[in-house]
C-alpha cells in the first residue's frame, strides 16, 4: 500500500472508493431532492458537509502517478506531502468521524429523549464555525517538524479556536436533555448517547491541547495519542452507534428491546472498556515521553537504551487488551439483544408518506425571510456555502507549501535516491516498518543526542525533496531511523532482520527472515527511476538508467562484502541455504 495513514490504498482502489463516494452522493443529493420538507434540518446541513468534504480531501490527497496496476507514486514529496496528507488525515477524522455523528446527533437525541434540540441558533453556529476551523488544523500533527513555522503556528491557533464549535455541538446535545434526565436512568439509549456525547466533548478539547507545543513536544509519537483517538472512536463513535442501533431496531420491527437488562450490561462493559483502553494509554504516553527525554547530572541520556522504554509500557498494553475484551464483550451483547428482538418483531415494510409532494415556489429570498431560513431551504446555496467553506484553510496552508519553493529550501548534499534505495524503500514501506519507526529528528536535544549524536543535526526540510510519500511517521515503538545508516554495522542490519532478539534482547519487533530468504524482485526497478524523472523531475541522467541494473548489483556487492567481512557465521549461513535452494535464493 502507500503507507499514508488513512490513505493506505493504492490508485485503482482510490478510484473506486472515489466512484463510490458519487453513487452515494448522487443518491443522497436526489434524495433531498425529492424531499416533502421544506426546510433542511441541521442533520442534513452535516450530511451534506460530510460528503464535499470527503470528496475533496479524497482527490485532493490521492492525486499520485501510476507505476502499474499495484503501485504508484504521491504527487507531492517530502514536506509538501506531509501537509497535504495532514490537511487529508486530521479532516478525514473530522468528516468521516465527527460531521455525520454529529448529525445524527442531532436527529436522535432529540427523538430518544422526546425533546427539542436546546438551541436551533446555537447549532447554526457550531456547523459554520466548525467546518470552518476544521480544516486548518492539519498541521498540528506535525509539530517541530521540518514543515514551515507558519504552518505549525496556524495549525496551533486554529485547533485552539476549535474548542469553541465542538463545545458549542457537545453543549447543545447535554442541554437537549433538560427536563428528561430522569429518562437517562431508565432508558439504555439515552445512557450511550449521554456517555458518547461527553467523550465527544473530552476528545475535542485534548486534541487541541495537544497541538499547543508544550504539550505536543511530549505527547507527539507516544500512546497518548492513541489513547486520546480511541476515546473519540470507542467513547464518541461507538456508543453514539449503539444508541442509535437500540433506538432504531425496535421501531423498524415494531416491538420492544428484548432486554433492557443486557442493554444496560453491554454500556456497563462498553465504558469499562473505554476506560480500561485509553486510561492505560495514557499513561503508557505519558511514560514514553517523559524517559525519552530524561538525562543524567553528567549530560548522558538517562535512558539510552531504546528497549527500557518498550518494556516499561508492556503493563500498559496489557490493561489495553483487558479494556478491549470488555468492550468487544458488550458488543456481542448487543449482537443477542438485536437478534432476540427483530425475532420477536415483524419488519414494516411500507410506510406511507405522510408530508403532501412540495409546491414550487421562487428561490428568491421572500420579504422578511431571514438569510439562514433562506438558505435552509435551497440545498444548492447550502452546498455551495459549504464547498467555500471547507475549501479556504487548505488553500490558505497548501497552495503557498506546494508553489513557494523557499518554503523547502534544497541541500546540496542530498541526492537521488540509488535503483537499490528505491527497491529498498519500497520494501520499508511494504513491511509496514513506518507504523513502529519514525523518520523525523526533531530538534530536541534528547532526540539530536539519541538519533543523531555523531553529526548533532535535526531534521531539515531539503532532506526529504525525493521522499514519495513522506515517511515521516506518528509512532515510536522503535527509535527514529532518518539517520540510522552506518551507526551499527551491515551486519547488525541482517541479524536484526533475521531475529531482532539476537541484537535487542526484549524487542517486541516481528522477525523479518523472508527479506533474506527470498529473491528481490527487480522488474520494474528501471521503470521507476524513468517514473521519478519523467513525472517529478528527479535529476536521473540516462546514464544512470541504462547503467541501473550494474549499479544495484554494484550496490549489494558491496553491502554483502562488508556483512561478511564482519560476520563469518553470517557467510556460512547464506551459503548453505544457496546450496539448498539455488536460483532462488
Amino acid at each position: 500500500n502507500t503507507s499514508k495513514e488513512y490513505a493506505e490504498h493504492e490508485w485503482p482502489i482510490d478510484i473506486l472508493i472515489a466512484f463510490s463516494w458519487i453513487i452515494f452522493g448522487v443518491n443522497m443529493f436526489a434524495t433531498i431532492a425529492k424531499r416533502r420538507v421544506r426546510h433542511l434540518y441541521v442533520a442534513i446541513w452535516f450530511y451534506i458537509a460530510t460528503w464535499i468534504g470527503v470528496a475533496l480531501l479524497h482527490i485532493v490527497n490521492n492525486l499520485e502517478v501510476p507505476l502499474n496496476f499495484w503501485k504508484s507514486y504521491s504527487a507531492y514529496a517530502g514536506v509538501k506531502d506531509a501537509i497535504v496528507q495532514w490537511w487529508y488525515g486530521h479532516n478525514a477524522v473530522a468528516f468521516v468521524l465527527t460531521t455525520p455523528i454529529l448529525g445524527m446527533m442531532y436527529y436522535f437525541m432529540p427523538k430518544a429523549a422526546d425533546r427539542p434540540v436546546f438551541s436551533y441558533k446555537l447549532s447554526i453556529i457550531h456547523f459554520w464555525s466548525l467546518i470552518f476551523v476544521y480544516l486548518w488544523a492539519g498541521p498540528h500533527h506535525l509539530q517541530y517538524t521540518a514543515l514551515p513555522g507558519w504552518a505549525q503556528a496556524l495549525g496551533t491557533g486554529f485547533s485552539i479556536m476549535l474548542i469553541a464549535p465542538s463545545w458549542g455541538g457537545m453543549l447543545n446535545g447535554l442541554l437537549t436533555l433538560r427536563g428528561a434526565w430522569d429518562k437517562v436512568r431508565e432508558n439504555p439509549v439515552l445512557k450511550f448517547f449521554v456517555v458518547a456525547v461527553t467523550c465527544y466533548g473530552m476528545a475535542t478539547f485534548e486534541g487541541p491541547l495537544l497541538a499547543t507545543k508544550t504539550l505536543n513536544k511530549i505527547g507527539h509519537y507516544t500512546d497518548w495519542v492513541i489513547g486520546h483517538v480511541h476515546l473519540g472512536a470507542l467513547g464518541w463513535n461507538g456508543f453514539m452507534a449503539f444508541g442509535i442501533i437500540y433506538f432504531m431496531v425496535p421501531i423498524l420491527w415494531r416491538t420492544k428491546l428484548w432486554s433492557v437488562k443486557l442493554a444496560n450490561w453491554h454500556f456497563w462493559l462498553g465504558t469499562l472498556g473505554v476506560i480500561f483502553y485509553a486510561v492505560p494509554m495514557y499513561i503508557s504516553g505519558f511514560t514514553q515521553g517523559l524517559m525519552w527525554k530524561q538525562f543524567n547530572p553528567d549530560g548522558t541520556l538517562m535512558y539510552k537504551n531504546w528497549l527500557d522504554t518498550v518494556t516499561a509500557i508492556i503493563p500498559y498494553y496489557k490493561l489495553r487488551f483487558l479494556g478491549g475484551s470488555f468492550y468487544l464483550t458488550g458488543a456481542i451483547l448487543m449482537v443477542v439483544n438485536v437478534v432476540k428482538t427483530i425475532k420477536q418483531g415483524s419488519f414494516q415494510k411500507d410506510v406511507a408518506a405522510e408530508a403532501p409532494a412540495l409546491a414550487r415556489i421562487s428561490p428568491d429570498r421572500k420579504a422578511g425571510e431571514a438569510v439562514h431560513l433562506w438558505i435552509e431551504r435551497m440545498p444548492f446555496i447550502l452546498s455551495v456555502g459549504a464547498f467555500i467553506t471547507l475549501s479556504i484553510g487548505g488553500a490558505v496552508e497548501i497552495i503557498p507549501t506546494l508553489t513557494m519553493k523557499k518554503n523547502v529550501p534544497t541541500i546540496s548534499a542530498v541526492k537521488p535516491y540509488s535503483p537499490l534505495e528505491l527497491e529498498g524503500r519500497d520494501l520499508y514501506i511494504r513491511e509496514g516498518c513506518n507504523s513502529c519507526h519514525s523518520q523525523m529528528i526533531r530538534p530536541f536535544r534528547d532526540e539530536i543526542v539519541r538519533f543523531d549524536s555523531k553529526n548533532g543535526q535535526y531534521s531539515k526540510a531539503g532532506e526529504f525533496v525525493y521522499d514519495r510519500p513522506f515517511l515521516w511517521g506518528s509512532k515510536r515503538t522503535g527509535p527514529d531511523l532518518q539517520r540510522e545508516g552506518n551507526r551499527n554495522p551491515d551486519s547488525w542490519h541482517f541479524k536484526h532482520m533475521y531475529n531482532p532478539r539476537s541484537t535487542s534482547p526484549g524487542s517486541i519487533m516481528p522477525r523479518f527472515p523472508w527479506l533474506i530468504a527470498n529473491q528481490l524482485d527487480r522488474s520494474e526497478m528501471v521503470n521507476k527511476m524513468k517514473l521519478m524523472k519523467n513525472a517529478f523531475s528527479v535529476p536521473y541522467t540516462k546514464g544512470q538508467i541504462d547503467s541501473a541494473t550494474a549499479w544495484a548489483n554494484n550496490q549489494a556487492k558491496s553491502i554483502t562484502t562488508k556483512i561478511y567481512a564482519e560476520a563469518a557465521d553470517i557467510k556460512e549461513q547464506v551459503e548453505k541455504e544457496q546450496a539448498l535452494k539455488g536460483n532462488k535464493f
